[in-house]
């Protein structure tokens, strides 16, 4: 398949016509949303919305996010919506904010993957916002990458899972929130977060009051999806990736890459611009650490996040070492995050102690050096 692509700097009008033409006539095609890029197919069309999961080679049993441009577009997707939806469209659309509604019977199975439930959301993005309006229809849409792989926050990336795959990439420019949206069931007696990202759980209980976290955030395969996301391996780099939490997490990171240093290993390094300071002061030269930060706080991590993942693909590390940060605000998405990344191989570091949360255990070279 040929892949138009069209960077919107040039002619944005024209090449939103054309995107959304493709759309209309059953083709998929990437674009731009404040969170990350989408891969969008007319989300009423079944045999589109299956191009969606052949593109991806997404699991059929992942239900999908519809986006649409006005609020009232919602309401031919839902049978009702409770007080605590309207409380969150009125206050947190558009944007990052996804919600889960009982589902019309115009909804397709391949969307919701049969469940009685449909998400929804209104992307800020104006270019999202244009083609949705331009295909007169709300547009299907998970990430713009091959499954499992880290989602693209950028055009170029995107390109390079979907061409030949796709109609078309709108190329508008980079993503600046960098974590998809926060999903939350609005069906349940208490609001649940099903995925945290950019609209943080203490923004929902300013606004709700109580809210919950879905135990599937856990990681438990046993637990069916409610939301994208939530069961199958994502964001995932080719390497074996560890993950430090906890109080001492900068300062067991840094120990571990010193250690790898001293044993000459290619091995990844994720961290702050802290933690990179301090280690290229006290690594000697020459050494084979690949060292990327993210900036020096949360909103630049989750920035930045999926395109360190995938900048670490093309430097090819033996292994990674990653740092992370604590759960309060925008934390507990970007550690979620980086924990599916990971794996689930976490290293709880505290003082006096490290021990290991989750996974295969210390990765062989600590365990060489006697950790």
């Amino acid at each position: 398949m040929e892949t138009k692509f069209w960077e919107l700097k040039k002619n944005p009008e024209a090449a939103v016509g054309e995107a959304a033409g493709l759309i209309a006539a059953g083709e998929v095609v990437a674009f731009p949303t404040e969170t990350v890029y989408g891969l969008g197919a007319d989300g009423l069309n079944p045999e589109a919305v299956a191009k969606i999961f052949a593109a991806k080679g997404r699991p059929a049993d992942n239900p999908l996010i519809l986006h649409i441009a006005d609020p009232e577009q919602i309401l031919p997707l839902t049978t009702g919506l409770n007080a605590n939806a309207r409380a969150l469209m009125d206050t947190f659309w558009p944007g990052p904010l996804t919600i889960v509604v009982p589902r019309s019977a115009i909804v397709p199975d391949i969307v919701t993957a049969g469940l009685d439930t449909v998400a929804v959301r209104m992307p800020s993005h104006p270019v999202a916002a244009a083609l949705i309006r331009a295909s007169g229809c709300p547009i299907a849409a998970p990430s713009a990458n091959v499954s499992g792989k880290p989602s693209p926050t950028n055009a170029k990336d995107v390109a390079e899972d979907m061409t030949g795959k796709v109609a078309g990439i709108l190329d508008g420019g980079n993503c600046g929130i960098g974590v998809e949206s926060t999903v939350v069931d609005t069906t349940s007696p208490v609001p649940t977060i099903l995925r945290p990202g950019g609209i943080t759980r203490e923004m929902l209980e300013e606004r709700l009051g109580a809210v919950e976290v879905d135990p599937a955030l856990n990681g438990d395969p046993a637990l069916r999806p409610k939301a994208p996301g939530m069961k199958y391996r994502h964001y995932a780099p080719r390497a074996s990736m560890y993950l430090y939490e906890g109080t001492q997490a900068a300062r067991r990171l840094t120990e571990a890459a010193i250690r790898a240093q001293k044993q000459g290993l290619h091995a990844g390094i994720l961290c702050d611009d802290g933690v990179k300071s301090h280690l290229e002061e006290n690594l000697r030269r020459g050494h084979s650490l690949e060292i990327l930060s993210w900036g020096s706080g949360k909103p630049d991590l989750a920035e930045h996040l999926y395109e360190l993942l995938r900048d670490f693909d093309r430097l090819d590390p033996d292994f990674i070492i990653g740092m992370g940060v604590d759960e309060k605000g925008l934390g507990l998405a970007v550690m979620n995050r980086m924990r599916k990344a990971a794996g689930y191989h976490i290293l709880l570091a505290e003082e006096g102690k490290t021990v290991v949360r989750s996974g295969s255990g210390f990765p062989e070279f600590l365990l060489a050096t006697g950790e």
